[in-house]
């Protein structure tokens, strides 16, 4: 296993900050909904005026330096800089096995850059040298081929810039340098240890190019923010990734084929790393060649949870419920109204027992609060159905009483992967459900080999104060 990464010791702003609120926060009267989890943070007076003179646009003060820290690391507002780059700031490190193509494309876009290109134990070095050698790139050879986490660390070891930028192959960028200033202005923030942007399907022609511009796997959706585990923003692709020397230390897990990234994200984080995810930066992401491809890929993709699961414990658990919505899900399973009303009503007074007695729009608060968790367990309890629990879906299906039920599930299951991203195109229904079965199976057979069944448990978690 690598090193243990160093925490990062808190540190002020730097000078001239300006302080937005993040995308998924909201200001109502003297409180901030929002975060990272999310949660209720009530302003005293002068954290209320602090807010209302930043979103007129005033910089960060020195007397605010406090509050702007404990907004930012809980993830309800975030600082932003002037976006600028100077060639010394980072060193792009570019993994490739074989794709000398895509390789051309990419180096093509990175000129003015300090790029090293990793041959990862391609069958055609010569190529792959050529190719560097054309574009001005430093190479670093890999005799054998050793998947993408030894290939960046072969990279970054051959750097010495103080950012690393790790951009893979088949990802597609329009503007380099816009996108660097925009990713470096992110990490002045001296907490920050990575930032990526949204890595949407690349534009092309087909049926698979058009469902991977809306569903590419690697696409984390149109809201940013911070990253953390178990959250809707759980972990950040290596696709893309720019990262802090200071926090990269020990590096991608090499003994990890897939799922490097998420190892990575996960450690930043513990080691007390801001991660964050700019959905307004998009880069493209080309899709596999072929159906065939596809499916590997997706199969791949979910036989890695149970591996991260040997590392990271229940953070793979493929549903968290909070125990207080338990007997109202329970409910709308059996089809029993009454034990879900009366589910509904614990809930409510566990949340109106955290409410403040004296906070304005106090009832309204409380009866959101209650929808938002009974919405947001039941919508997650769905999607694992589809995407993780398909055979007992399956099973359930051939007991016709069960059938109208089984139906209703895989709807909302399979249209809550689309929450938040506008209106569903029909033609890629089929196309998702094939997606979520590709995972599933690989989420099962990766729980076979390692013998570990923690990627197919759900945790259910003492109710969150608000």
């Amino acid at each position: 296993m690598p090193a243990p990464i160093p925490a990062q010791t808190p540190a002020p702003l730097p000078e001239g900050a300006v302080l937005d609120l993040a995308d998924a926060t909201a200001l109502s009267a003297d409180v901030l909904a929002g975060g990272t989890p999310w949660r209720l943070v009530r302003l005293s007076d002068h954290a209320r005026a602090s807010v209302a003179r930043w979103r007129e646009g005033a910089p960060l003060g020195a007397p605010d330096q406090q509050l702007a820290r404990i907004l930012i690391d809980r993830g309800l507002a975030r600082p932003r800089f002037d976006p600028d780059w100077d060639r010394d700031d980072l060193e792009v490190v570019v993994p490739v096995h074989d794709d000398t193509v895509a390789l051309d494309r990419l180096l093509g876009t990175l000129a003015g850059f300090a790029v090293t290109v990793v041959d990862d134990g391609s069958n055609d070095p010569v190529a792959i040298a050529r190719c560097a050698t054309d574009h001005g790139a430093r190479l670093v050879r890999l005799e054998a081929n050793r998947g993408p986490a030894a290939a960046r660390n072969a990279g970054a070891s051959a750097t010495s810039a103080p950012w690393l930028w790790f951009i893979d192959v088949d990802v597609d960028l329009e503007d380099a340098r816009a996108l660097a200033a925009r990713l470096l202005a992110s990490g002045r923030d001296p907490r920050v240890g990575a930032v990526a942007p949204r890595v949407r399907g690349a534009r092309g022609t087909g049926g698979r190019a058009r469902f991977e511009r809306v569903n590419g796997p690697l696409d984390l959706g149109r809201v940013g923010g911070l990253v953390a585990p178990q959250t809707t923003r759980s972990y950040v692709p290596s696709a893309c990734l720019l990262v802090r020397r200071a926090a990269f230390a020990g590096g991608f897990d090499e003994t990890l084929r897939v799922g490097e990234d998420v190892d990575l994200v996960w450690r930043l984080c513990d080691a007390g790393w801001l991660v964050r995810y700019d959905a307004d930066l998009v880069v493209g992401h080309h899709p596999r060649s072929t159906w065939r491809a596809w499916w590997r890929q997706r199969v791949t993709y979910g036989t890695s949870a149970a591996t991260l699961a040997r590392r990271h414990g229940t953070r793979l658990a493929p549903v968290v419920l909070d125990e207080a919505t338990v007997p109202v899900l329970a409910g709308l399973v059996t089809g029993s109204p009454l034990l879900a009303a009366a589910g509904a009503a614990i809930l409510a007074r566990r949340i109106d027992r955290q409410v403040p007695t004296d906070l304005e729009g106090r009832r309204a608060l409380v009866a959101r609060l209650v929808a938002r968790a009974i919405a947001g367990n039941a919508g997650g309890v769905a999607r694992a159905l589809v995407r993780t629990y398909a055979p007992l879906l399956v099973a359930a299906a051939l007991v016709p009483r069960l059938r109208r039920r089984v139906a209703v599930v895989v709807a909302v299951g399979t249209l809550w992967r689309w929450r938040g991203r506008g209106r569903v195109d029909a033609r890629d229904v089929p196309l998702a459900l094939a997606d979520d079965a590709a995972y599933g199976v690989g989420v099962w057979l990766g729980a076979w080999r390692e013998r570990d069944g923690t990627a197919l448990t759900p945790v259910v978690r003492a109710s969150a104060r608000p």
